[in-house]
């Protein structure tokens, strides 16, 4: 049996759950999902701040489930939060679900757009995709301006919102999306369906690239950035 580690950065239980299930529907039958979150933190992560916060608890949470035998981790938010923290502070690969979604929905159409909640992500997630690499295969960062606690919410309209992005998209040349938080999982096979185009949602992606890490007993680099912190201790 595999175990797969995946951790929400933020606070919020009801998120976790979702994020739960979307992890198992991914995985393969002889992997086991260990699903946690931070104990300490924002309740959400909405931006640089948030995500500043949310990485000290989010590692205590990693390190939580190291310990219980994960063979390696996926961090749920699709900023990538503390994602290089992460690769240095534990054994075994870490996955974010942004980069996990942009390198799967490059296998699926030459260019793609993401979708994302509010405005002031929009900005971490261009630079990121630079970082990976996708500056030219991602044609557009659009954001829903749906916060990420009420994607859920029937009131907030937020499929709807996110499906008029997918449909601009679209029309601007993307031939595949991805969805820009880990909370619109369950939106991806409808809005796929509705669009006809490849939906990506970084959870899967992220599962399916980290059980396939795990099978080859890979290993991060220790060479460079990720090399093995000197003062880990500090993490409570």
């Amino acid at each position: 049996m595999i175990r797969i580690a995946i951790t929400n950065p933020n606070t919020t239980a009801a998120m976790t759950e979702g994020i739960a299930r979307a992890a198992r529907a991914a995985a393969a039958p002889d992997v086991e999902i260990l699903a946690g979150q931070s104990r300490h933190g924002p309740d959400a992560i909405e931006g640089p701040f948030d995500g500043a916060l949310a990485v000290p608890g989010m590692l205590s949470a990693m390190r939580r489930a190291q310990e219980a035998g994960a063979q390696a981790h996926v961090i749920a938010c699709f900023d990538d939060t503390g994602l290089d923290a992460a690769r240095a502070y534990l054994e075994g690969p870490v996955i974010g679900i942004g980069e996990a979604a942009m390198h799967v929905a490059a296998l699926l159409g030459h260019r793609f757009a993401i979708v994302t909640t509010l405005t002031r992500s929009v900005p971490v997630l261009r630079d990121n995709a630079t970082r990976y690499g996708f500056a030219d295969r991602c044609a557009n960062v659009l954001a829903s301006d749906i916060p990420v606690l009420a994607l859920h919410d029937p009131a907030s309209g937020a499929c709807d919102a996110i499906s008029d992005h997918i449909r601009a998209a679209k029309a601007g040349g993307a031939e595949a999306i991805v969805l820009g938080c880990a909370g619109m999982a369950d939106f991806a096979r409808a809005l796929e369906a509705e669009h006809g185009l490849p939906v990506v949602e970084g959870v899967g992606a992220a599962i399916g690239l980290a059980s396939t890490l795990a099978r080859q007993g890979a290993q991060t680099s220790r060479l460079g950035v990720w090399a093995r912190p000197t003062r880990g201790h500090l993490v409570a």
